[in-house]
């Protein structure tokens, strides 16, 4: 059986401007692949591109350019009945979990909803089927005739992942799904997600600011700057060993438990992050690199593996 479940290849996804001159790059020239199973974190300061990656990966948003296949079939070239069959295989953990429950609906016709459009069972199987997604998230069958100002927002993101695993899908896309959460309800949505994972044979691609709940959930970790993938490895090499000089500013900022280690190491990045309109030329990190050299200025790094196994990616000019 083939292990590769996604693969991304060149993915690019330019949007036009405010102004109307010239474009936005929100994604740019991103690769990668996702074994069955397992889960990727993509991680990265707000802005870096990785909500506009996951719908690019969804087909919720045209790619500029780059493929993008699930088990082997390339989704660019789905369309209609082939491209919604297809979705059936993957769906998407919203963030913001009130704003993607329509408030009008009750929780039993929101979590039926993808089952009716897909037109699986009938109607006293799909009420079944409802009372069955609740249990496993953890709630009530009850809990199907009310409404989602009811519930808590921890019980709202339970009731969104119910709806996105009606379908029993391969691919779960989790954008930022406990950044709104406090932290204790943190852990148990984060505990619901690892233990369905093992339950359905899930695979995630788990987006987060969080470096902490990435290492958490995560098998790998791919870091993003600016639309680009900067260093993508497996999580304990990424966070013992980080290579890029952004991934380590990251990892410098995870807070610290021990009084006396707290704002040891501590890497601050100058500046903000340059306009996605306009990006620097050479490498896009250069204007904040504490760590840069002249070449850095007028000339990309190409995407180097460190590691004989293909597991530990860079692209700095540190390692060329």
């Amino acid at each position: 059986m083939k292990t590769e479940l996604l693969a991304v290849e060149n993915l690019t996804k330019y949007f036009p401007s405010k102004e109307g001159h010239g474009v936005v790059h929100a994604v740019e020239d991103v690769s990668f692949s996702l074994e069955r199973g397992k889960s990727l974190g993509v991680v990265g300061e707000s802005g870096c591109g990785k909500s506009t990656l996951a719908r690019v990966l969804l087909r919720l948003l045209e790619p500029t350019s780059g493929r993008v296949f699930l088990d082997g079939e390339d989704l660019s070239r789905l369309k209609g009945r082939e491209l919604r069959a297809r979705r059936r295989q993957m769906q998407l953990i919203f963030q913001d979990s009130y704003a993607s429950l329509d408030s009008r609906q009750k929780i039993g016709d929101i979590i039926a909803e993808p089952l009716v459009v897909h037109k699986v069972g009938d109607r006293s199987r799909r009420k079944e089927m409802v009372s069955e997604l609740l249990q496993t998230v953890g709630l009530e069958p009850e809990a199907a005739s009310r409404y989602p100002h009811e519930f808590s927002g921890g019980q709202r993101q339970r009731i969104g992942i119910a709806r996105a695993i009606a379908l029993r899908p391969k691919l779960v896309i989790a954008d930022e799904p406990v950044s709104a959460l406090d932290v204790s309800i943190q852990s148990q949505v984060l505990n619901l997600l690892v233990d369905l994972r093992e339950q359905l044979g899930l695979s995630y691609i788990f987006i987060s600011h969080d470096l902490a709940v990435v290492e958490h959930v995560c098998d790998t970790v791919a870091v993003m700057y600016l639309g680009e993938i900067v260093e993508k490895a497996q999580t304990d090499a990424l966070f013992s060993e980080p290579k890029h000089p952004y991934t380590r500013a990251l990892l410098s900022a995870i807070p610290r438990v021990d009084p006396k280690r707290r704002g040891a190491h501590r890497i601050v990045l100058k500046g903000d992050i340059p306009s996605p309109e306009n990006p620097p030329e050479g490498c896009r990190f250069h204007t904040r690199c504490p760590q840069v050299m002249k070449i850095c200025k007028n000339q990309t790094p190409e995407p180097r593996w460190l590691s004989s196994s293909d597991t530990h990616l860079v692209k700095c000019h540190l390692y060329q």
